[in-house]
C-alpha cells in the first residue's frame, strides 16, 4: 500500500492571493499550484498561517477543495511577532516540528519552502536538515512561458532529497574537493604509503570539522612544522580562520622568556620589561597557534597553557588582569608523551586536552616507497627558490635512489635530512645536470655522516623487498646489542639450537658482509 503524501509549509500572503476573483483558477498561487500537479498528488496539506490571516487560509482550503477534493488542508494559527527575526521562526517552526505526530511508517513528508520569508525558508532547510522534520524538501516555481493555461496555474514543482549520497554529480563533487585537500596537505605529492595515505585523509577530516587540539608526534624532520602549515592554509582556504598561524619552537624558550613570549608582559613585570609584550598566545586570537616540541615547555607554562585552551582567557606575566585569546591549538613533539607524564616532565592534565586527535607522522625510512616522489618535489622547490631547472641523468637519478631506498640508508633527519641532500646535489649540478659523479660525491656523504662503511653497489641496487625488511631488523638487533655475539643469540635463537655448535657471531659477520656492512659500523652509527 502506497504511503500518503503529506506537505507541511507557510500561506504566501502575497503569492498565495486569490485577486480577482475571475483569475484566481488562472494565475500561479505556489500552494494552490502544489496541489494541482498530476505527478506528485498530495492527501494532506499542513499549512502555517499567522491568526491575523485566518480568513485568508480558509479561500485558499477551498480552492484546493475545488481543485484537489482529495486533499485534506489542515490550518494551523502561529503567532511570529517579526517573520524577519530567525530566532523567533526557527523556535515557532521547531515547536510545530516537536508536537507533531509523524508516521514514517505510513506517511511520506514535504516540506515546502517556496512560500514565505527568506528567513522562513532557512529555517525549514535547518530543521529538515537535522531531522527534526522526517522529510524532503519541496520547491515550486512558475510554468515555463508559452505553456497551456492550465499549466500556468499548476507551475512546477520539484522535490530536494537532503542525502546528497543520492545525487551522483555532487558526490563526485565531493569527493573531488577532498582528495584536492588531501592532496594540498601533502604538497600535492603522489605519496605511496597507505599507512600515510590513510593517516593525511584523517587529518583532512579532522582539521575541517574540528578546532579541537591537535596533537602531531613523530621523529624530527618528518614534517611536523610542514604540515601544521598547511592544515592552517586548509583552514583558511575554507574561511574557518579570521586570524594567522603564529608558530614558534618551545625548545627555545627558557624562564622568563618563556612566559613572556607565549603570554605576553605588563611593564616592569621582571628586569629589562620595559615596555609591555602582547605574547604570542594573543597574536593568535581567531587564528592557530602552532607549538612545536610542546614536551620541552616547563611544567609552570604548562598550567597557563592548560587554562588558556580551556577557557579562552589567561594572565600575562606580572598583570593582575586576565586577556582574552581564541585559537586553535597545533602542537607537535617528537618525545613519548606518555613516557614524559609518566617523569612527572608533562602534565597529565594537558596531555589529555591536547590528545583528544593525535596523529603519528612516520620517518622517511617507513616511507622508503615515497622517496621518488619527495626528490621530485624538492628538485622542484630548488627550481622554484633559485629560479633555475635541475635534472637527473637516468644513470644518476638510479643509482641515488636505489640507495636512498635501501636499508643502508639511514635518515636520521627525515625528510629535512633529505631535503638537504637533493639541494646539495642541485646546488653542484653543472649546466642543470645531476651526474652520477655528483650521486657518488652526495653517497659517499651521507655515509660518512652516518658513519657506514660503503656496501657493494650490486648487492644495494638489485635487493628485493624481502631482503631489504629482512636487513632492516638484522640492522636494528645489531644497533640495540652489546656484542656481535648477543645479536646473533637473538636473530638466530631457534636454528641455533639445531647446531651442536653454533658460532652466530661468525653467522651474523658473514652476512652483514654481504651488504658491505658490519656490527662495529652500525654501532658507531647509533
Amino acid at each position: 500500500m502506497a504511503k500518503r503524501r503529506v506537505v507541511i509549509g507557510v500561506l504566501g500572503t502575497v503569492l498565495d492571493k486569490r485577486g480577482k476573483r475571475a483569475n484566481r483558477f488562472r494565475k500561479w498561487r505556489p500552494t494552490v499550484g502544489l496541489c494541482q500537479q498530476p505527478d506528485l498528488p498530495v492527501d494532506r496539506l499542513e499549512l502555517l498561517h499567522q491568526p491575523r490571516d485566518t480568513g485568508m487560509a480558509q479561500q485558499l482550503a477551498e480552492d484546493v477543495a475545488l481543485l484537489s477534493p482529495h486533499t485534506q488542508v489542515r490550518a494551523h494559527a502561529i503567532s511570529i511577532n517579526d517573520p524577519w527575526d530567525f530566532e523567533e521562526v526557527y523556535a515557532a517552526f521547531l515547536d510545530f516540528a516537536t508536537r507533531y505526530d509523524f508516521d514514517t511508517e505510513n506517511e511520506e513528508y514535504l516540506v515546502h519552502i517556496t512560500t514565505g520569508t527568506h528567513v522562513a525558508q532557512i529555517c525549514w532547510f535547518l530543521l529538515t536538515e537535522a531531522r527534526y522534520l522526517p522529510a524532503s524538501l519541496l520547491q515550486t516555481g512558475p510554468a515555463p512561458k508559452g505553456s497551456p493555461e492550465e499549466a500556468v496555474a499548476a507551475g512546477v514543482c520539484s522535490v530536494i532529497d537532503l542525502d546528497l549520497s543520492r545525487y551522483a554529480t555532487l558526490t563526485s563533487r565531493f569527493q573531488r574537493e577532498q582528495q584536492q585537500s588531501v592532496s594540498f596537505l601533502k604538497a600535492g605529492i603522489d605519496t605511496r604509503n597507505a599507512t600515510f595515505n590513510w593517516l593525511i585523509d584523517q587529518i583532512e577530516r579532522v582539521a575541517l570539522r574540528s578546532r579541537s587540539p591537535m596533537l602531531l608526534t613523530g621523529p624530527t624532520g618528518a614534517g611536523k612544522s610542514f604540515l601544521a602549515r598547511r592544515i592552517f592554509q586548509l583552514k583558511q582556504s575554507r574561511h574557518q580562520v579570521q586570524g594567522k598561524l603564529v608558530a614558534v619552537n618551545c625548545a627555545t624558550l627558557r624562564g622568563d622568556n618563556a612566559m613572556s613570549t607565549l603570554f605576553g608582559h605588563v611593564k616592569g613585570a621582571f628586569t629589562g620589561a620595559l615596555t609591555p609584550r602582547a605574547g604570542l598566545l594573543r597574536e593568535a586570537d581567531g587564528g592557530v597557534l602552532f607549538l612545536d616540541e610542546i614536551a620541552e615547555l616547563g611544567l609552570d607554562e604548562q598550567a597557563m597553557l592548560l587554562k588558556a585552551i580551556e577557557e579562552k582567557t589567561f594572565f600575562p606575566f606580572g598583570a593582575d588582569k586576565e586577556v582574552h585569546s581564541d585559537f586553535q591549538l597545533i602542537a607537535g613533539t617528537h618525545r613519548d608523551m606518555p613516557q614524559w607524564v609518566a617523569e612527572g616532565r608533562f602534565r597529565e592534565d594537558l596531555y589529555a586536552r591536547i590528545n583528544m586527535w593525535s596523529f603519528a607522522l612516520p620517518g622517511l625510512a617507513e616511507r622508503r616507497e615515497d622517496i621518488a616522489p619527495n626528490v621530485e618535489f624538492e628538485l622542484q622547490r630548488f627550481a622554484d627558490s633559485e629560479q633555475t631547472q635541475v635534472r637527473f641523468d637516468k644513470e644518476a637519478r638510479d643509482r641515488y635512489l636505489a640507495f636512498a631506498c635501501s636499508p643502508q640508508a639511514l635518515w636520521r633527519g627525515n625528510f629535512r635530512e633529505l631535503s638537504a641532500s637533493v639541494f646539495r646535489m642541485a646546488t653542484l649540478a653543472e649546466q642543470g645536470r645531476i651526474t652520477l659523479a655528483v650521486v657518488e660525491e652526495e653517497i659517499t656523504r651521507l655515509r660518512h655522516s652516518w658513519r657506514i662503511a660503503p656496501a657493494h653497489p650490486a648487492l644495494v641496487e638489485e635487493i628485493d623487498l624481502f631482503d631489504q625488511r629482512q636487513l632492516e631488523t638484522v640492522i636494528e638487533v645489531c644497533r640495540r646489542s652489546q656484542s656481535l655475539s648477543e645479536a646473533g643469540r637473538e636473530l638466530f635463537a631457534v636454528s641455533r639450537r639445531k647446531k651442536a655448535n653454533p658460532n652466530d657471531a661468525d653467522r651474523l659477520r658473514k652476512y652483514l658482509a654481504r651488504f658491505g656492512l658490519s656490527w662495529e659500523s652500525l654501532r658507531d652509527a647509533t
